[in-house]
């Protein structure tokens, strides 16, 4: 029986990125959700390869952007410029027109560049000299940043948090997946030696297929029952919103589809939920986001019913 187009993405990248096939699983969930992922660890444990194997093995138009102090907002929209021959400016598109995007290092430029992909993440297009243009199909911005601990880097305020789908950690490579790096061959020449699995018309019919999977009403409930337990608990600043809902059931749907289900079940959304949840929820006390013991306790708190 031949694998499913989804399986074979997956396979392949774990082929990249070794020993990361949660996290893989999850990046690979919030992109047939047509959601875009944030990645927050430490520099060189594998991001920007990610970012590089999922363009490659999807055959898309892929970007990268160095977000830095001194990038402007225009360097990733694009800029009209004065056409002498014919006396009318022209546009001329930015990075952000590509069907992957990397913001690499989001969080080192000014919240002024941060906001500039709003519209281009919410309403995947973007207005520049009075006029409203469509981003490509398939979209997704996958964004890295450091953590806030180190040296130059700009919180991302919370209106540009609850544009990502999900936020996930790659963290450090057990023994043996390091020990595969350290020996074989560069990731990126892999990358570039790799051919497509499958293709952007295939992506696109699996977020189709994703949509279209079953959800039982019980499970409507539970979910309601999560953001419920997100805004009552007053332990947050903030709960859960009816758009973090949606991301969680579309989410869900995503992971049961890679799982190879034509409907979800309660731990398709128990797995995605601490990614779709931490990095929208801050503590009363402190103000920090909820770790996973502590989102690991909200999910227990809620029962099935």
């Amino acid at each position: 029986m031949p694998q499913r187009p989804a399986n074979r993405l997956l396979e392949a990248a774990s082929q990249i990125i070794l020993g990361k096939t949660h996290e893989l699983q999850l990046a690979l969930s919030c992109l047939i959700a047509r959601g875009h992922l944030l990645i927050e660890d430490v520099p060189g444990v594998g991001k920007t390869t990610l970012a590089h194997a999922l363009a490659r093995l999807i055959g898309l138009h892929f970007q990268r952007i160095q977000f830095t102090s001194d990038l402007l907002p225009a360097d990733i929209v694009g800029v009209s410029i004065f056409d002498r021959d014919t006396s009318h400016f022209r546009f001329h598109p930015g990075p952000v027109f590509a069907q992957l995007i990397l913001a690499d290092e989001v969080n080192r430029a000014t919240p002024k560049t941060q906001s500039a992909l709003l519209e281009a993440m919410e309403e995947r297009q973007i207005t520049a000299d009075g006029s409203t243009m469509p981003l490509p199909e398939p979209f997704f911005v996958m964004a890295t940043q450091n953590p806030s601990s180190q040296i130059g880097t700009f919180p991302l305020p919370e209106s540009q948090l609850d544009r990502f789908l999900m936020r996930i950690q790659l963290g450090y490579p057990d023994r043996s997946a390091e020990r595969a790096l350290l020996m074989g061959k560069a990731r990126r020449e892999i990358i570039e030696h790799q051919p497509p699995v499958i293709t952007p018309d295939d992506l696109l019919a699996l977020q189709e297929e994703a949509q279209s999977l079953l959800i039982a009403e019980r499970l409507i409930d539970y979910v309601q029952d999560l953001l419920a337990a997100t805004r009552q608990a007053g332990e947050y600043l903030g709960g859960l919103s009816p758009r973090a809902g949606l991301g969680l059931l579309a989410a869900a749907r995503a992971w049961a589809l890679i799982e190879g289900r034509d409907h979800v079940l309660p731990e398709d959304i128990q797995r995605v939920f601490p990614h779709i949840a931490a990095h929208r929820l801050q503590r009363a006390g402190d103000g920090r986001h909820p770790g996973p013991a502590e989102l690991a306790r909200l999910l227990q708190s809620v029962p099935l019913r």
